[in-house]
């Protein structure tokens, strides 16, 4: 089998998942035997759906897809479905094999745990892991299955600096062809020899040649030279239509002449380039925070974290207080408890915390739990105003990109990156006194990041942070760390 001989093939292909929402309209790429692919583009694009076609739980509508004989190809998604977490870590393994028993299947669990660098139990329940481990996990289980595809969706989500530079080595040295669904500019371009970009408004895919940082400059110099192109020839139509207006009013053959100047001027309108149209990013924005909260909006003596050795929790004595206007962040490596201290505390059920009465909590959580699937987008965002005035829901829900078409879509529906602006939403609409934020740069195109650090170093509530991305805490104020491993 030759290395660069090509393994899949999409031609013509169209799908859409109904007749007003097209996701691909003749769309045409290949991919490799060997090649390391990044797909591209904006939250909502597609980029997850082209995962689902290649394995074959999506049907094109047009249009063929060419995948060759005997290619096995396993994905890691971006989520354990939640149907998944109550299994054991044996059983999570055992359904990458479903039409055939594995007599060694511990062996080789152990084995590719240790490639992701995680060890556990076999008989730990699946739920009990952070979502950093979760990630891993999800990674070994299309790892186990050794495919000659292997296809990830977001796998850096969750992960921290050591786990992401786990990653990034195993990445180089796969030899295998991968296709990585990712917003990390610095993990993507460190393996990437080719890009797909995803152009969520012509539904095309265009297909480029180099690592990731090379295809960003050339689609930036490709849109320069259309654009500068586009306004030399409107400046020329603009002067071929005054002419002719100038000419029509004098008459005689001079109408003649005004003829042949609005059809060059038409001509020329039929040259200008159709250029793609950049990623649009969220609008500026502001969480406003509750008003009446004055003194003390958190207390912590105590809070619990997970022990690295046991895996068993145990408590720890603190002393600290959250004001208005106070942002604290929140650090430790996978598995040490981060987002299960934010859920207790985001539950009020943390032992040794205390809030300031009728705190409102605007909690963002990393698995998006915190929305209801079954609900539509447009309830989802009513339900949490005071004063439920849909004008003013609309508008703000326009500013993350929130269309008139997604607000009666069903939540569970939409893509993880568009979960992540319908949360936002609602945090503005909530105006809360308390923010508590874990890992929310998780599958949120990066134009939207720098917006959304603004947002969040402008708040002038309490607020509690965990992130793995030190570029975008760096954007926001931080006045305390509380670092979990010490």
């Amino acid at each position: 089998m030759a290395k660069d001989e090509v393994i899949l093939r999409f031609e013509e292909a169209v799908f859409e998942y109904n007749s007003k929402k097209r996701i691909l309209d003749e769309v045409n790429f290949t991919v490799r035997r060997g090649s390391k692919i990044t797909i591209m583009g904006q939250n909502g694009a597609g980029k997850s759906t082209i995962f689902g076609m290649i394995t074959g739980d999506h049907k094109l509508e047009d249009g063929g897809l060419h995948i060759e004989k005997g290619l096995s190809v396993a994905i890691a998604r971006q989520v354990i479905p939640r149907d998944e977490l109550d299994l054991t870590v044996r059983a999570f393994f055992e359904k990458c094999f479903p039409n055939q028993k594995i007599y060694d299947i511990d062996r080789r669990i152990e084995k590719i745990l240790d490639v992701v660098n995680l060890h556990a139990p076999l008989e730990r329940i699946i739920r009990s892991f952070s979502g950093g481990q979760q990630a891993r996990i999800l990674l070994a289980s299309a790892l186990i299955q050794d495919p000659d595809l292997l296809l990830l969706d977001e796998p850096t989500n969750n992960l921290d600096k050591p786990g992401i530079e786990h990653l990034t080595k195993f990445l180089k040295e796969y030899k295998k062809t991968v296709i990585v669904i990712s917003h990390e500019a610095d993990f993507l371009n460190a393996f990437s020899d080719g890009v797909l970009y995803l152009d969520v408004f012509t539904k095309k895919v265009e297909q480029y040649v180099g690592n990731y940082f090379d295809v960003v400059q050339q689609i930036t110099a490709r849109i320069e030279k259309e654009n500068r192109k586009n306004a030399m020839l409107a400046k020329e139509i603009q002067e071929k239509k005054d002419k002719a207006n100038a000419f029509a009013n004098k008459g005689g053959q001079m109408r003649l002449v005004a003829k042949r100047m609005r059809e060059k001027a038409e001509e020329l309108e039929e040259e200008k380039v159709d250029i793609r149209r950049e990623d649009k990013a969220i609008r500026s924005f502001r969480i406003p925070h509750q008003p009446d909260l004055v003194g003390d909006i958190m207390t912590i003596t105590e809070y619990q974290v997970i022990s690295p050795k046991t895996h068993k929790p145990m408590k720890r004595k603190a002393d600290m207080k959250l004001r208005r206007n106070q942002h604290l962040l929140l650090k430790g490596p996978n598995g040490i408890g981060k987002t299960t201290l934010l859920e207790s505390l985001a539950s009020g059920t943390a032992s040794g915390t205390t809030f300031a009465p009728d705190t409102r909590i605007g909690y963002y959580r990393q698995d998006f739990s915190t929305l209801d699937f079954d609900s539509t987008v447009y309830d989802s965002l009513m339900e949490v105003m005071d004063l439920q005035v849909e004008e003013n829901m609309r508008s703000t829900a326009a500013g993350f990109l929130i269309s008139g078409e997604m607000m009666h879509t069903k939540i569970g529906a939409l893509s993880e990156g568009q979960k992540g602006l319908v949360a936002f939403a609602r945090l503005v609409l909530q105006k809360p006194g308390l923010l508590i934020l874990d890992e929310p740069t998780n599958h949120i195109n990066f134009r939207h990041l720098p917006i959304i650090a603004e947002a969040l170093n402008k708040y002038e509530g309490a607020m509690i942070l965990v992130s793995h991305v030190p570029d975008f805490v760096e954007k926001i104020r931080i006045d305390e760390t509380l670092d979990l491993e010490k």
